[in-house]
């Protein structure tokens, strides 16, 4: 799954918000928005994103 795809299924299922989303997971609030301009994040910032994911998701079950 691409990226986006992943933080946007996240964001809908949490109702977290882009700003709120790029801030708690990088400390980077435009994350998201720069992402869906064609931002192509570093492999290392795309695994962090996905962690934070997978850790949050787990507490949300």
């Amino acid at each position: 799954m691409g990226l986006i795809w992943t933080i946007e299924t996240y964001l809908r299922r949490t109702g977290t918000t882009p700003t709120r989303f790029g801030r708690d997971a990088l400390g980077d609030p435009r994350f998201v928005r720069d992402l869906k301009n064609g931002r192509e994040p570093r492999v290392a910032t795309e695994s962090r994103v996905r962690a934070f994911i997978a850790t949050h998701h787990q507490e949300q079950l």
